[in-house]
């Protein structure tokens, strides 16, 4: 009988995490946050002194997720901001390169964002209409880095990522959001984030 593949990843926490076959057991939120406050959205091409990393953009989109959904629960707080989380071992590929690269690479991805769900105590996967809206506010917050970030106009940033649903100025400490956080920061405010939404799941 074939073996089947294995492909690990050494974390700096000691755990090993096989890609293929991810086991909640192995995902540890260091881990995570050390890898997403590392990657660079926008591949690294944004203004500022910093790149602003994917922990920073998980928590900006958690940010808008609570602002458009103003009952949103822990639960549903908690998928929004580890939508990203695969990125910690895979990296931030840029949408049409992931296309491009067929089903393979996102079947790889849900099994990762599965196994990080089930860490934290939700289920593999959040019901469609939630996915919908967390992805609504990854366009918003795909926007705003456009604009802001990454050298888009506001049209341009339109015909990608569709039109703004809010102003910026009802989003609480938005300038503080959007400017770009020293690795620390971006690792210590995601793992917060997860941490208290993680503590205020029921029981």
């Amino acid at each position: 009988m074939a073996t089947k593949p294995r492909a690990w990843q050494r974390m700096l926490s000691g755990r090993r995490l096989d890609l293929l076959d991810p086991s909640p057991l192995d995902v540890e939120l260091t881990d995570i946050a050390h890898g997403l406050a590392r990657v660079a959205r926008w591949n690294g091409q944004t203004v500022g002194d910093y790149p602003f990393s994917v922990a920073q953009h998980s928590v900006l989109v958690l940010e808008i997720f609570k602002a458009l959904n103003r009952d949103a629960d822990a639960r549903a707080q908690l998928y929004a901001v580890l939508h990203d989380a695969p990125e910690y071992v895979m990296g931030d590929i840029i949408s049409p390169f992931k296309a491009a690269m067929g089903g393979n690479y996102k079947d790889v991805e849900n099994r990762l964002l599965g196994a990080v769900h089930v860490r934290f105590s939700l289920g593999a996967m959040p019901a469609a209409a939630l996915q919908k809206q967390i992805k609504k506010a990854d366009r918003e917050a795909a926007y705003l880095e456009a604009v802001h970030l990454a050298g888009f106009g506001p049209e341009e940033a339109r015909k990608f990522f569709g039109e703004p649903s809010f102003p910026v100025f009802e989003l609480e400490a938005f300038d503080r959001l959007i400017r770009p956080w020293p690795t620390r920061e971006a690792h210590d405010r995601f793992v917060s984030a997860v941490e208290d939404l993680s503590a205020a799941l029921p029981a």
